[in-house]
């Protein structure tokens, strides 16, 4: 018996290869790039790159993201070849197998599936591993070794993780066919859907939550604000799209019904009803195509933007190829900086320094100034847009920076702020003088320091800095930690061969300065451009690496759910197009038939994902904004191209699965 139960289950795999061919495919490149990105943070040659711990820490969680997404889209797949198998199942109950010898032919049938994937899987991950790591190094902008090997641990992982979804998709399938009686799965293809009770509350649900979305897209103004309710518009706008397309084939196909002039066409009548057969599976699955498609085009709009941006973000990061801060405990310690000049000077040779003093001090933005007292947050504090930071530097730094001419009276002030939320006429600090604005500034100086910021950031130039930050310097520093003094100086060199080295030599010198007690210095960074870029290739290096492998993954998942929505649905049309062959319906009707289907349900998808898209732009920018890149063209660019470029790789897969339908429906090919 137990033979006769392997060659049933070999022989249903074998006879329906049109439906576990692509699964097969699919469940195999899931498992190849969860043996790649695993082996890649587990990797001994990635570990001597710059920056490995946090290049194997994403790509720890894009193993864990594939892993999660592996168990909820096998599920869902796995649920169209067990619908698709009832029947035969069925008749194989009717015939004189209980429920316990079909269990035993399912059971067959997944160890070979999970054989087959895990297999094929392991084999395409172990010979793409190479070509992966080589693609990561060049990202990463490291030398590139062509040591082939296999990570043991991660193929371990793999098939610990994948033979544990494939056991529980064995358990899954026992349940739904043990609870199901023989004529149950006989008529199970062939059972339409009933209308469903409130729909209109659920097509309004999912508009309303679509609205608030795009509401929160479109007014939501600081980046900070944006970084914290994007996730919370995100899953709004999951649920409205589940909600929307539900709903909305089954509102769509009433009101194609209705109207007599569209639907009694011979090229309507048909792909109506057909789609009235399966009203709300019909959404579901192009709910899921939709949000698939979203998913992609955000990942690699956002990595692909960060990644071509680069210039212009490590330009914002460090204006200078050195950068120096010092801190200084009092304004009297930075009235003569001469001593750190000299010591900079020492180490670069004839430059020009580009310096300044100011003090930093964060605390509330509002329309009269800010408040730095931690007690005064809790009364004042309505969002978190209004969290930020003020710099205060001396007027005659600021003419030196700028090259310009300005005067000030005591009570006056010039301002300029990124992000401005407040348009102010004075500014006062909590607890001292306010200043009369003199000037509002349309650029600041360049400061790294000032760019690194997530928060909005003021600089307001007075002509006694030290007078009007003394309420925050004597404060009580159990309530609020008062300013911070700085030294800014940034150091453009002639040649930046030896960047790193003449940073390291600097940092040096300042440190043995502080120590002498020659200068009244704390704190001591020196920042220099050439680190900075290797550090931002190691965040959007790695990040646009997993957004590619990511969006492989989601990219055949989206395929395989259009590729089997059209085979699912072809064979339970299958019957209906013969009838109406035999009636008088040619190939030429079949064929304008179904590109009428087609058109106006796989359109609807890659229609949503644009508008979402769109909507999302906002979010997106603002986001990157705090990671450094400004260039809104730049990122309208790349989305524009993403989505032509998804939009016609969509229209091939229509092509495509379109065929497949016409060629099980038309019954060009027996089955």
């Amino acid at each position: 018996m137990r033979a006769l139960y392997r060659r049933l289950a070999w022989e249903g795999i074998r006879k329906n290869k049109r439906l576990y061919t692509p699964y097969l495919l699919t469940g195999s490149i899931m498992v190849m790039i969860f043996y790649i990105l695993d082996a890649m943070s587990r990797d001994s040659l990635v570990s001597y790159v710059r920056g490995s711990a946090f290049v194997a820490e994403v790509m720890t969680l894009g193993s864990i993201v594939i892993g999660v997404f592996s168990v909820l889209f096998l599920f869902y797949t796995n649920s169209f070849l067990v619908r698709q198998r009832y029947k035969e199942f069925g008749l194989y109950n009717v015939l004189g197998m209980d429920k316990g010898n079909i269990g035993r032919v399912m059971f067959w049938e997944n160890l070979y599936v999970a054989l087959i994937t895990l297999v094929c899987g392991s084999v395409l991950g172990i010979a793409m591993y190479k070509a992966a790591e080589l693609g990561l190094l060049n990202l990463l902008h490291q030398p590139l070794n062509y040591t082939i090997s296999v990570n043991l641990p991660a193929l371990g992982a793999t098939a610990l993780v994948y033979g544990c979804i494939f056991l529980l998709l064995l358990f899954n399938s026992l349940i739904r066919v043990r609870r199901a009686k023989p004529l149950e799965l006989i008529k199970t293809a062939n059972v339409g859907e009933r209308f469903p009770k409130y729909i209109w509350a659920e097509a309004l649900l999912g508009l309303v939550m679509l609205g608030g979305a795009y509401y929160l897209a479109v007014t939501i103004q600081e980046p900070l604000s944006a970084l914290l309710w994007f996730f919370t518009a995100v899953i709004l706008v999951i649920l409205a799209t589940y909600a929307l397309f539900m709903a909305g084939s089954v509102a769509l196909c009433r009101l194609l019904q209705k109207n007599k002039r569209y639907y009694y066409k011979a090229n309507h009548f048909v792909s109506v009803s057909s789609m009235a057969f399966r009203m709300r599976r019909n959404g579901a699955g192009l709910a899921s195509i939709c949000i698939l498609l979203t998913t992609v085009l955000v990942m690699l709009v956002s990595t692909t933007s960060m990644y071509v941006g680069g210039d212009d973000s490590i330009k914002a990061r460090y204006p200078y190829e050195i950068n120096v801060e010092c801190h200084a405990e009092t304004w009297a310690d930075m009235v003569d900086t001469s001593v750190l000049e000299a010591a900079i000077l020492e180490q670069t040779g004839d430059t020009t320094l580009h310096s300044y003093r100011c003090g930093q001090i964060s605390g509330l933005l509002t329309a009269s100034g800010l408040y730095w007292d931690s007690e005064t947050y809790g009364q004042k504090l309505t969002s978190y847009d209004q969290i930020g930071t003020l710099t205060v530097v001396p007027l005659e730094d600021y003419n030196r920076m700028m090259g310009a001419d300005e005067t000030l009276e005591d009570d006056e002030c010039l301002l300029y702020s990124t992000r401005l939320r407040f348009h102010w006429n004075s500014f006062a600090l909590e607890g001292g003088p306010a200043l009369r604005v003199k000037e509002v500034l349309s650029q600041g100086f360049e400061s790294g320091n000032t760019a690194a910021m997530i928060t909005p950031t003021v600089m307001l130039v007075a002509k006694d800095p030290e007078s009007f930050l003394a309420t925050a310097e004597t404060g009580d520093a159990s309530r609020g930690r008062g300013t911070i003094l700085w030294w800014n100086c940034g150091i453009d060199l002639s040649d930046t061969t030896h960047e790193a080295e003449i940073a390291a030599a600097i940092a040096d010198s300042l440190v043995q300065l502080r120590e002498s007690g020659k200068a009244g210095i704390l704190g001591i960074s020196v920042e220099n451009r050439a680190d900075g870029k290797g550090s931002f290739f190691e965040l959007n290096g790695s990040l646009l690496f997993l957004g590619l492998m990511l969006s492989l993954v989601f990219l055949f998942a989206a395929v395989l759910i259009i590729y089997y929505k059209q085979l699912s649905e072809g064979y339970e049309d299958r019957a209906r197009f013969t009838i109406m062959r035999k009636v008088g319906m040619t190939q030429r009707d079949i064929r304008a038939t179904i590109n009428s289907q087609m058109l106006t349900v796989f359109a609807a998808p890659l229609l949503l994902a644009g508008v979402h898209m769109h909507f999302a732009f906002p979010f997106l920018w603002k986001i990157l904004m705090l990671l450094n890149l400004f260039n809104k063209a730049l990122i309208a660019r790349v989305a524009v191209l993403c989505y032509l470029v998804f939009a016609l790789a969509y229209a091939l897969v229509y092509k495509l699965t379109s065929n497949s339908y016409y060629t099980i429906v038309s019954g060009a090919k027996a089955e």
